[in-house]
């Protein structure tokens, strides 16, 4: 028994003000062992009572406060038993602020990523454009989220960039955006039919849907053109552009079939010679 008394006093000592006994450490095991038992407890009891989506954002808030409390309890543990926790700030008081520098930034990802999950501005699913990338969200992690880019590349995007940055978030009233395309005719041209036929390109394409259904909007009197503007409504805005480069290929064919000419820019240059002197 003594040995044992022996054992469990025994002291690790870094300095004359800092030290450790075994039976600290035991206690403080013990207590980060039942700690986590009942953490487990609670993060099954509130997971029952959420959704699926919502489930996965309590997993990166909790998990976040799950060390912040064991690192709580840690220095709680270690001043009750005796461990002089202000002596051992003091002594590494020129690390820890290099530390903390160099953890700025990745600290300031952490408090943002917990506001992008409480808030909801940013849901798996959504698609979002920031510093002009686009990408589909594919997982929010508690620094960093994740997104798929249209060519299937991944996006890593730093959490506290939304802070800093215009955020857009395209499917934030839906699924369906509003997508458009311009195009310009010749002076001279029938305006009405101009019009009908852009409504149809956008019509008969089968990733465009009825309703809203399409507009016109005659935009301009350009320099060598007339301006017009086809707005249409698709249900994925993330391949926008494989449906409007089809409907740009059947504007063409319907411009083609029906004489009316897209014009290029024209400029008359008149060459005025000096006079003899």
């Amino acid at each position: 028994m003594d040995e044992l008394k022996k054992f469990l006093n025994y002291s690790f000592k870094y300095n004359d003000h800092i030290s450790i006994s075994v039976k600290s450490l035991l206690i403080l095991f013990v207590i980060i062992m039942l700690v986590s038992f009942l953490l487990k407890l609670f993060r099954r009891y509130v997971q029952k009572k959420l959704q699926e989506q919502d489930q996965n954002k309590f997993d990166t808030v909790f998990s976040f406060g799950k060390w912040l409390l064991y690192i709580i309890i840690f220095l709680i543990t270690l001043q009750s038993s005796g461990v002089e926790i202000t002596a051992f700030f003091a002594a590494s008081a020129a690390l820890l602020i290099g530390v903390g520098l160099a953890l700025q930034t990745f600290f300031q990802d952490i408090i943002s990523g917990i506001f992008i999950i409480l808030d909801q501005s940013v849901h798996v699913g959504d698609i979002i454009e920031l510093d002009g990338k686009v990408g589909r969200v594919d997982e929010i992690r508690l620094r960093t989220t994740r997104a798929v880019t249209i060519d299937n590349k991944v996006l890593v995007i730093p959490n506290h960039l939304y802070l800093t940055n215009s955020l857009f978030n395209w499917t934030q009233n839906g699924t369906t955006t509003r997508e458009s395309v311009e195009v310009g005719v010749a002076y001279g041209s029938d305006v009405e039919l101009v019009k009908e036929l852009l409504i149809k390109a956008a019509s008969s394409h089968p990733k465009v849907l009825e309703f809203p259904e399409p507009v016109v909007f005659f935009t301009n009197f350009g320099d060598s053109s007339l301006d017009f503007k086809l707005v249409f409504t698709l249900d994925d805005s993330f391949q926008a552009a494989i449906p409007k480069s089809d409907i740009r290929f059947t504007i063409n064919k319907l411009f083609k079939e029906n004489n009316i000419s897209i014009p290029f820019p024209q400029r008359d240059v008149h060459i005025i010679e000096n006079p003899k002197k």
